[in-house]
């Protein structure tokens, strides 16, 4: 519990540091080579639909983020009891999820949310808080979220569909297997 307290605290204290509001005032993702010589968002027709993709990516991103901190304070927490390595292999998963959409930031040319500091302490004293309940508290903050962010990338699904499904094939080939692995824990 101490140790736990500890870490949060020493955590929370290093978050905003010069690097990373260098960063953020600079709204820029640290650039990462792919594998594509062409991204999965297709160049916006008119300022309305960057706008809407920017947004979709930016908001997916800031969650994938946040969803990284809340694994961190509950590995903070339970990390070494029996829950840890069950609490690691899900923390591994969204790390995917982050790189993914990390990537997809940069190749789009996307600013991350400036709420970035925000997600980074939230996130994980969310974590660190709910494990603090213990394993029921740990898991019903893992269920809800995890919940939360299948609805949210459905109704993503779905605008796209309804906007152009041949348009944003390639974006939606990329939600929809992160919905099916949220939604089963197959990743």
């Amino acid at each position: 519990m101490h140790r736990a307290a500890h870490t949060a605290v020493y955590s929370c204290s290093n978050i905003v540091g010069p690097a990373m509001i260098r960063q953020c005032l600079k709204c820029r993702v640290p650039q990462q080579l792919s594998s594509r010589a062409y991204s999965v968002v297709p160049t916006p027709r008119n300022s309305e639909e960057k706008e809407m993709l920017h947004r979709i990516l930016r908001v997916d991103h800031a969650g994938e983020y946040g969803a990284n901190r809340i694994y961190a304070g509950q590995m903070a927490v339970l990390g070494r009891s029996s829950l840890g390595p069950l609490i690691q292999e899900m923390w591994d998963q969204e790390k995917v999820h982050l790189a993914k959409f990390t990537e997809i930031l940069a190749e789009s040319r996307v600013r991350p949310t400036a709420l970035l500091p925000f997600w980074n302490v939230a996130g994980f004293v969310l974590g660190a808080s709910s494990a603090l309940l213990g394993k029921e508290g740990a898991m019903a903050c893992t269920v809800a979220v995890e919940e939360s962010i299948s609805e949210h990338y459905n109704s993503q699904i779905r605008a796209l569909m309804e906007e152009d499904p041949d348009r944003y094939t390639e974006l939606l080939q990329v939600s929809q297997p992160l919905l099916y692995c949220i939604t089963y824990s197959t990743c």
